[in-house]
């Protein structure tokens, strides 16, 4: 593992995952926010817009946004080698990313000229992108997972099964966001919602009830406490 990228609205566990990846040798690159907490620590990384030559602009909208960071998590290893180096694209082998919390800011901010702020379009795109390219690249969206970096580590880096993990968990992250942003704008002014996007989870298999040849599955709506015994 050489190259980390680091761009989290939750900072819990960042500054210990950071001082982790350092004491291994991964470069560290860190986008604004997630930047200062990390130089506050007195750990050293670049900076993505030192790395890509392109400042933030827009008060923020646009920081990640640039093929040097997308070629970075989208190169394929031994297939595109070349046209990152001659672009000067850096191997990201690992993205910890979490998202602006629209959620949350969606049931205290009655005023959509303010909410869509909290709309994350830089952050989905790369863990989009990284998840994509889950055979090269491992992304991280849930603090609770950063142990996995560690002991990665020591394994000298995250196994076929734990990327693709990753990334299953990192699809169905970004899929529940898009969901929660369409949903509060198709019921915004609508007496009835055009589309509705629902998302269910926690999975627990039947034990009667199904053919001999089928297994049953019932499943909870996201937001529900708990699917009944």
């Amino acid at each position: 593992m050489k190259w980390a990228l680091l761009s989290v609205w939750d900072k819990r566990g960042i500054v210990d995952l950071a001082k982790t990846l350092s004491a291994a040798g991964v470069k560290i690159l860190s986008s604004g926010g997630t930047g200062t907490v990390l130089d506050e620590a007195g750990i050293d990384f670049t900076e993505v817009s030192a790395y890509t030559g392109s400042t933030e602009m827009m008060d923020g909208r646009v920081k990640t946004l640039h093929p040097k960071v997308h070629g970075g998590l989208l190169g394929r290893r031994g297939i595109d080698d070349a046209t990152m180096a001659e672009h000067g694209i850096a191997p990201i082998d690992l993205l910890v990313a979490n998202l602006y919390p629209f959620e949350q800011m969606a049931l205290t901010i009655p005023d959509l000229d303010r909410l869509v702020e909290y709309i994350d379009v830089g952050g989905p795109a790369m863990i989009r992108a990284a998840a994509k390219n889950y055979r090269d690249v491992a992304v991280i969206t849930d603090p609770g997972d950063y142990p996995l970096v560690a002991d990665a580590l020591k394994k000298g880096g995250f196994s076929p099964e734990q990327r693709f993990m990753l990334a299953r968990k990192a699809f169905a992250r970004t899929a529940a966001y898009d969901a929660a942003i369409s949903n509060y704008f198709q019921s915004s002014g609508a007496e009835c919602a055009p589309v509705i996007t629902l998302q269910y989870r926690n999975g627990r298999q039947l034990r009667y009830g199904e053919n001999p040849h089928q297994k049953g599955v019932v499943y909870g709506e996201a937001g529900i406490a708990a699917v009944a015994p």
